[in-house]
C-alpha cells in the first residue's frame, strides 16, 4: 500500500467538494483527456505541452510527475493525506476505494477522480511528528510520500486514535528537494509544537490572555481549575469598562470541539453579560460548529491553533518580554515558489 499527498487547490477552493462527494479530483484546468489511454510519461508530457503550450519545459516535467499517478500508480486501498487550506491547522485522511474515472461530461476541471472514504477529517497537524509534517510540506499538488516509513506510521496513528506523536529526531532534508517544501507551513508547525509543549492546559489560556492584552484589552484570567465556561474576560480601555465585552473559553486538548462547547460559551456570555464570545480550540472544530458560524457570526469568533499562531505573530513585538523568551522567534523573508501548484 502507498501513501499519497493530495491538495485541493491553492486556497482550498476544491476542498469542500472533495469532502462532500467522497472523491479526490485532478484539478488541472482544461485537461479533458482520458489519462488511462496514455501509456507512457513521454506521451503524457507531449499531451500537456499541447494543452498548455505556454508552459515551460521544467514545469511540464513537474506536472507530468504529478498527473501520471492518478491513472497509473494509485491503487484501491492506498491512503491519501489532504492538508486542509480551509482549516490550515488540520489534515484529512482518506482511503482510495475505486479505480481511476474519466468523466468527459463533467465540468472543468472535474474530469478525473478517484472515489475515496474519509477515514478521519480535521486531525490537528500538531498531532503528527515533525518528520511526517516535513513530508506533508511538499509543494506538489499530488505526490507519493515514501520517506522514513510514512505510510506505516500514519496507519499506526489511525489505530492509536490519532493521538499526538512525538519524535526526538530532526526532520531529514532531501538534497535537491528541500526547495520544494512549504517552509512557511513547516515553520508554523514547529511554532505549534513549541506552544503546546510550553503552554499546556491552563497555560494556553495565559497565552491567549497575553495576546488580547497586546491587542489593547484589559483582561481577567480565571484561576486554574473549574472555570464554568469562562477562562478570560476582556474589554477595551485602561480599566476594562469599554465595549465590546468579550467572554473567552480556551480548550487546549488535541480533539476538535463540538457544538455543546459552543453552546456552553454562549450561555456563559449571557451569565457575565458579555457582548461577544471567543472560542479558542487547539484541536480545532468539528463540522457541526462550522455549520453554526453564519448564525453566530456577529456574536462569536473561533480560533483554532493556526489562527492563534497568526494572532501571536501579529502581536509578537507587543508581548511581555518574559513570554517572548518562552517563544523565541525571528522574522525572515524568502522567495515564494509557485511553480509546483496548479
Amino acid at each position: 500500500m502507498a501513501l499519497w499527498l493530495f491538495r485541493a487547490g491553492k486556497t482550498g477552493e476544491y476542498e469542500r467538494r472533495f469532502l462532500e462527494e467522497n472523491r479526490v479530483y485532478l484539478t488541472w484546468d482544461g485537461l479533458s483527456h482520458d489519462l488511462s489511454k496514455i501509456k507512457t510519461k513521454k506521451e503524457l508530457s507531449e499531451l500537456l505541452l499541447k494543452v498548455y503550450p505556454n508552459a515551460k519545459h521544467p514545469t511540464i516535467r513537474n506536472w507530468t510527475g504529478q498527473v501520471w499517478p492518478i491513472a497509473h500508480e494509485m491503487n484501491e486501498g492506498d491512503w491519501i493525506v489532504l492538508p486542509s487550506k480551509l482549516k490550515p491547522a488540520a489534515i484529512h485522511i482518506a482511503e482510495i476505494m475505486g479505480p481511476y474515472v474519466f468523466d468527459q461530461k463533467a465540468a472543468d476541471p472535474y474530469y478525473h477522480y478517484r472515489t475515496v472514504k474519509w477515514i478521519a477529517t480535521d486531525v490537528p497537524r500538531s498531532n503528527f511528528d515533525q518528520e511526517l509534517l516535513y513530508s506533508f510540506g511538499a509543494l506538489q499538488t499530488i505526490c507519493r510520500i515514501e520517506r522514513k516509513g510514512a505510510e506505516s506510521r500514519v496507519r499506526a496513528m489511525a489505530k492509536a486514535g490519532w493521538k499526538i506523536q512525538v519524535s526526538d529526531n530532526e526532520p531529514e532534508t532531501d538534497e535537491g528537494q528541500a526547495e520544494n517544501r512549504d517552509f512557511e507551513r513547516l515553520a508554523r508547525d514547529e511554532i505549534a509544537k513549541l506552544i503546546i509543549r510550553k503552554f499546556k492546559g491552563h497555560g494556553l489560556a495565559r497565552l491567549v490572555e497575553a495576546i488580547l492584552r497586546a491587542q489593547g484589552y484589559t483582561t481577567y484570567l480565571s484561576p486554574e481549575g473549574p472555570d464554568r465556561g469562562v477562562d478570560i474576560l476582556a474589554s477595551p480601555g485602561t480599566l476594562g469598562f469599554g465595549n465590546p465585552r468579550i467572554c473567552v473559553q480556551v480548550k487546549s486538548g488535541d480533539i476538535p470541539v463540538d457544538s455543546p462547547t459552543l453552546n456552553q460559551l454562549i450561555g456563559s456570555m449571557q451569565n457575565v453579560q458579555a457582548d461577544q464570545g471567543l472560542l479558542v480550540s487547539w484541536g480545532g472544530f468539528k463540522s457541526s460548529i462550522d455549520k453554526e458560524i453564519p448564525a453566530q457570526f456577529f456574536r462569536v469568533r473561533l480560533w483554532d491553533q493556526d489562527v492563534l499562531i497568526s494572532e501571536l505573530l501579529a502581536n509578537y513585538d507587543k508581548l511581555d518580554p518574559d513570554l517572548r523568551t518562552d517563544i523565541p522567534l525571528k522574522r525572515i523573508w524568502t522567495i515564494a515558489d509557485v511553480e509546483n501548484e496548479v
